[in-house]
């Protein structure tokens, strides 16, 4: 017979195990975190913190988004027209070293005294509770439960069973940290603030922690951006004294920590708000609620957005165990469920760090302990803030996508002044990084900085926000923006020596190089493709909105001028305008295959040779790099309808990172966090969005069912996709084939569907095999047209898997059955 306590313990440790089972959407550890990338995140959108879990020292990591070093003001250069004019003349007469060299002295990658390459996002502190005694704990459990955005921590010190909740809370605005015991009179703790940053004042006033803080220097810009930070704890039962830097609570029932953080910040040219008065008039609104009532309000606007899409891809005895254990394995073990975390994960990462009337996620989302993180934890705008927003109209968190169209409104502004003393022109541009601020110049030099292409990659989203919501006033309050970013391009594209063709000059293909240190160049394969996307999306949105008809005809003259994709010598894509690609080039971007993914210019039903010349480019690629890239082939491999390959790099994926390294391997932390590494939040959201590939597509002109399903998801259900023309689909699938297919219809119109399977037309009736165009203008082929590949491209490609397409007209809000 078990003693006692042998017995409480074994039945603690069922009830964790049961309660994984019971409540998949669980992170959960039986020990503390020794480091950031094993603590757990929650967020609000505004408000950031991870949660580390320690029984005697707790700490709150704390992040509000608004924490940036340096000031209002943009980063564009005086007086650099007559250099760009002079290095695009060295790029036509083949004189890419040269034209090269002149770049990176024209634009040095140490920031000159009167430039900056862009300021960092800081956080804010650290909020720590001391519990004395608590050194030795047993019946260890720390969670992060994101069905409902709550961390727990649960042990049992002493005798006493203790408990942690921390949310950051969605009604509110506040984080708040409650702690319980099962015996009363049980809390003891003390409570401090510490900050890293150089300009603080930490303070206790009354029974309030406070700090206050200035973001720090960088480059010529003054740190001027203030926060404050107040923290009071609200007992019940015991008391509260104060030392000169700290709060003793002593014999308390249970304790709420409430966490207030506010900044002067109020747009990107205005830090004039009273940071002080809006962080006490945050804390006072919250006070006026209790915690329960505060954690109920909370976990139903947060489950308002997570419980539109659910994923079900079966599960085994693996969900039971540690999440952390649960990764080491994940390669050699049988562990489809945490394939359906790590998708919500990336979901519970949007809502929690991408709330409307929020700043979008930069590198790192909203959570960074570093006063320097890697990369500043700048919005980089070759590929990773675009990435962050991949899962966001496919996966139903339409409203979340907000914060970007917000920054591109004040991108339309300051890119003005980049367009007009860099290149001349009118409209806007932004390159290849941007901050709080909203800068648009050059940023990390000559090499990576001559990429003038960041606001036509960002404003991709508006259009396809408009696909999938089919929202006509969203397309005209964002038509300034499409319409200035096309006009760029208007007097910004130039012709070349060769074929005549316009092209972006100087550019270079995203960090990649064709020769020893030189990336720059002109017509590079993905400008071309975004400009081709730039030009399509202001034609059509004019269109729509019945303006600018001249203005449209000179797109689509324009259009038919650029570069048509080439392939290569080895059956490439080719990533430049010249054949330049090596067959062993292994570098993390994949710009060219932009067309591919996000982009819809590769079909492998309209240009077959375009879409093996692509998949010829990522085999050669290889698999294995920087997590933000695994989790962008993901994506690549379910557009290619190879469900095999999109899953082995999900599993390359979930696999062990080293902790607190740096390198280009890929991989997931403990907390489920995407490698780079270091952290970067983009391979999370990557990942997330590449599963729903595999699972709906709709670019190619109809929804297709189950396009990319892997092997190893034999039997599955998901529910709440959402397709281009607002159609919401849920899917049954039984030994790799449908089972049934639900649609809701939000905008009504034609739904074409596609299938590897044949549907019975005589047992669902509303079906009628396809035939001509989709007559849905949200799954229209593009009006206009440019040559799509040069006439050395092969005549014929690999076949792919055969499919069969059929209609069925919708009404608002009908819903539809389909079963095989």
């Amino acid at each position: 017979m078990l003693p006692k306590r042998s017995f409480v313990v074994c039945l603690l440790l069922a009830f964790f195990h049961l309660s994984a089972q019971q409540n998949p959407m669980r992170l959960w550890y039986n020990k503390p975190s020794q480091n950031w990338n094993e603590a757990l995140p929650v967020g609000n959108g505004r408000l950031a913190a991870m949660v580390f879990g320690d029984p005697a020292m707790e700490r709150l990591q704390l992040n509000e988004e608004t924490v940036w070093a340096g000031e209002p003001g943009n980063n564009v250069p005086e007086d650099k027209y007559d250099s760009i004019r002079q290095i695009r003349k060295l790029i036509f007469e083949e004189k890419y070293r040269e034209a090269q060299d002149m770049s990176n002295r024209v634009f040095p990658r140490a920031a000159p005294a009167n430039s900056n390459y862009g300021m960092q996002y800081q956080p804010v502190g650290n909020l720590l509770i001391r519990f004395k005694g608590h050194d030795v704990s047993s019946e260890y459990n720390r969670a992060l439960d994101i069905q409902n955005a709550i961390a727990s921590v649960t042990y049992n010190s002493n005798g006493v069973q203790y408990n942690r909740e921390v949310i950051a809370s969605l009604a509110d605005n506040v984080i708040m940290v409650r702690l319980t015991a099962s015996k009363p009179g049980s809390i003891n703790c003390e409570a401090f603030l510490n900050s890293l940053h150089t300009v603080k004042n930490i303070r206790v006033a009354g029974k309030q922690l406070r700090l206050s803080g200035t973001g720090s220097n960088a480059d010529n810009k003054k740190g001027r951006l203030q926060f404050e930070t107040f923290v009071l704890p609200k007992t019940e039962g015991g008391t509260i004294a104060a030392t000169d830097s700290s709060l003793v609570i002593s014999h308390a029932d249970a304790v709420t920590f409430y966490i207030s953080i506010a900044t002067n910040y109020k747009n990107y040219h205005d830090i004039s708000i009273d940071a002080a008065a809006k962080a006490e008039r945050i804390l006072k609104q919250a006070l006026l609620k209790t915690f329960a009532r505060s954690k109920e309000e909370h976990t139903r606007i947060y489950r308002k957005y997570f419980d539109r899409v659910k994923l079900d891809l079966g599960n085994t005895t693996q969900s039971g165990k540690p999440t952390d254990q649960r990764v080491a394995e994940f390669g050699s073990g049988n562990d489809p469920q945490l394939v359906s975390l790590y998708f919500q994960f990336g979901r519970y990462l949007m809502i929690s760090g991408s709330q409307p009337n929020a700043n979008p996620t930069n590198l790192q989302g909203k959570w960074n302990d570093k006063l320097t993180p890697p990369w500043d934890s700048k919005y980089t705008i070759n590929i990773n803030t675009e990435m962050n927003y991949w899962p966001a109209e496919p996966t139903n968190l339409s409203e979340l996508h907000r914060p970007l169209f917000e920054m591109l409104k004040d991108l339309a502004v300051t890119g003005q002044e980049s367009a007009r003393k860099l290149y001349h022109a009118r409209g806007w541009n932004v390159h290849h990084n941007t901050d709080l601020w909203r800068i648009t110049g050059p940023v990390d030099g000559g090499f990576y900085g001559m990429w003038p292409m960041g606001g036509a990659w960002l404003s991709q989203h508006i259009w396809y926000h408009y696909l999938y919501t089919g929202d006509k006033n969203f397309l005209k309050e964002m038509y300034p923006v499409l319409k200035g970013a096309a006009t760029f391009y208007v007097d910004v594209l130039q012709e070349e020596p060769s074929q005549k063709w316009l092209v972006v000059a100087p550019s270079m293909s995203p960090e990649n190089t064709y020769q020893g240190g030189v990336g720059i160049t002109a017509g590079t394969t993905m400008d071309n493709q975004l400009v081709a996307d730039v030009f399509s999306n202001a034609i059509a949105a004019a269109n729509i909105l019945k303006t600018d008809t001249r203005f449209a005809d000179t797109l689509l003259n324009m259009q038919k001028r650029l570069p048509p994709m080439q392939v290569g010598q080895f059956g490439q894509l080719q990533e430049w305008l010249q054949d330049w690609d090596k067959p062993n080039d292994k570098h993390r971007h994949v710009s060219h295959l932009y067309g591919l993914y996000p982009s819809n210019q590769v079909s492998p039903y309209r240009d077959p040779a375009l879409f093996q010349a692509a998949r010829t480019t990522l085999v050669s690629r290889g698999d294995q790099s920087t997590g933000w890239s695994m989790g962008w082939k993901v994506n690549l491999w379910a557009r290619l309808l190879d469900g095999n390959h999109a899953y082995k790099l999900i599993s390359d994926q979930l696999r062990p990172a080293p902790v607190e390294t740096s390198g280009q391997n890929g991989g997931t932390y403990p907390n489920l966090f995407d490698a780079h590494p270091p952290f970067q939040i983009d391979g999370n959201f990557g990942c997330t969005s590449g599963i729903a590939e595999m699972l709906v597509q709709s670019h190619d002109g109809a929804i297709h069912i189950l396009p990319a399903l892997p092997d190893a998801w034999p039997d599955g259900t998901v529910s709440g996709l959402v397709t281009r023309g607002g159609f919401v689909i849920d899917v049954t699938w039984v030994a790799g084939k449908p089972k049934t297919v639900n649609i809701r219809s939000t905008l009504g119109g034609n739904c074409r569907l596609r299938f590897y399977d044949e549907v019975n037309v005589k047992t669902n009736t509303k079906l009628k095999e396809a035939a001509g165009p989709n007559t849905n203008p949200f799954f229209m082929a593009p009006e206009v047209k440019r040559p799509l590949v040069s006439p050395k491209a092969p005549s014929s490609a690999a076949p792919v898997a055969k499919v069969y397409e059929y209609d069925m007209g919708t009404k608002v809000g009908g819903t539809y059955r389909i079963d095989f």
